[in-house]
């Protein structure tokens, strides 16, 4: 008797007490994964000159964090859905591919703590945040076929922490920067909503969900950016 079992971008078959391993593409749209690879360079572009731009060694710091996790995002992404790696690379890769998602959202979140937030409100939104952060990426390397309605429900949950000091947020960052930050969580979200919806899948063999899914998370991140940098270039 044959057993397979789809697995991501890796098809496992099993005859008898053989087993044959072989990956998977055909199934996928033929877009998967391009989009994110061609954010890597854009984003590792800038990175750096945000970094090499900041005024001040904390304004820096803080876009350090923001770009390693930015690019972590995106590079593993483009690696696990365009790379040509064996099994158990795209088993890892998958795993570290959820689980940056947590990490470039604690990213995202440490310049405007550092910078555009004081006394509580720092340490509460950097240590709740982090804390969340190390929790999911613990959840999704360690549990990767959770439900998907429950990670993405923790992905969102984690991204608005910013409601609980937005009145900080904005006086600390400027009104342009708050609604950037703002505008860059709806995108977020409507991302994680079609992802967990698997909705709207406009051509399944060019641009699936998945690919809509990628299109909001670099929407995202470029309006997400320009926020950062409005906090970056105005440290003192």
């Amino acid at each position: 008797m044959t057993y397979v079992t789809t697995y991501g971008a890796v098809t496992y078959a099993s005859v008898s007490y053989v087993t044959t391993i072989s990956l998977e593409r055909t199934a996928k749209p033929r877009l998967r994964g391009w989009l994110h690879a061609g954010a890597v360079p854009a984003t590792l572009v800038g990175g750096f000159v945000l970094v090499a731009l900041g005024p001040t060694v904390q304004a820096r710091l803080a876009a350090v964090v923001y770009a390693i996790t930015s690019g972590l995002l995106f590079g593993v992404s483009a690696t696990y859905h365009r790379g040509r790696v064996s099994p158990r690379v795209a088993e890892v890769l998958r795993r570290f591919d959820h689980a940056n998602i947590y990490l470039v959202i604690a990213g995202t979140y440490t310049p405007f703590a550092v910078l555009a937030l004081d006394g509580i409100a720092r340490v509460a939104v950097l240590s709740v945040i982090w804390a969340g952060a190390t929790v999911g990426v613990l959840f999704r390397v360690l549990w990767l076929r959770a439900p998907r309605w429950l990670y993405t429900a923790l992905y969102i949950g984690l991204g608005w922490t910013a409601v609980f000091v937005m009145p900080q947020l904005f006086a600390g960052a400027g009104v342009a920067a708050g609604i950037l930050v703002l505008v860059g969580g709806l995108l977020y979200s409507a991302g994680a909503v079609v992802y967990g919806l698997r909705r709207p899948d406009p051509s399944p063999r060019w641009f699936g969900f998945h690919e809509v899914f990628h299109a909001f998370t670099i929407a995202a991140y470029v309006v997400q950016y320009v926020a950062v940098s409005l906090v970056v270039y105005a440290a003192v």
